[in-house]
């Protein structure tokens, strides 16, 4: 069983109303038993309120933490974009999640999973695909 942490992450006001927070979380619960993850309820990390352009937020600093510590062998996401905004943000958190597992899984809908390996230039070129961005890595 792979050891994970969920992050999940809504910028806008009207985000925080419509309670997506707490979809995204569920979401990624559920998800996490199917991928047969243990994922301890402190490693639940939501950055409500914060905006995915900006690397300072503190649910963030908290994954960030537990990843550089060797704690977590996967990072469970709902989608890329709730990691960073930014496609050079997102490889950066992807390459800094654990160096030697490199793995972060974003759930979108029911009927898709991505698993984004970004230790080959190939899987690079996956993360760009699934972020929306076709841009040359």
């Amino acid at each position: 069983m792979k050891t994970a942490a969920i992050y999940a992450r809504v910028s806008s006001d009207k985000q925080k109303e419509e309670n997506t927070i707490a979809s995204q979380t569920s979401a990624l619960i559920a998800f996490a038993r199917e991928q047969n993850c243990d994922v301890p309820a402190e490693w639940v990390i939501e950055d409500d309120g914060y905006s995915g352009a900006s690397l300072l937020r503190p649910g963030l600093e908290r994954l960030r933490d537990l990843a550089a510590e060797g704690r977590i062998q996967a990072v469970l996401v709902y989608a890329p974009d709730r990691l960073s905004r930014r496609y050079a943000h997102q490889i950066l958190l992807i390459e800094e999640s654990n160096p030697s597992y490199r793995r972060v899984r974003a759930r979108r809908r029911r009927s898709l999973v991505h698993s984004l390996e970004t230790g080959s230039d190939a899987g690079r070129r996956a993360a760009a695909a699934v972020s929306g961005h076709d841009r040359r890595i």
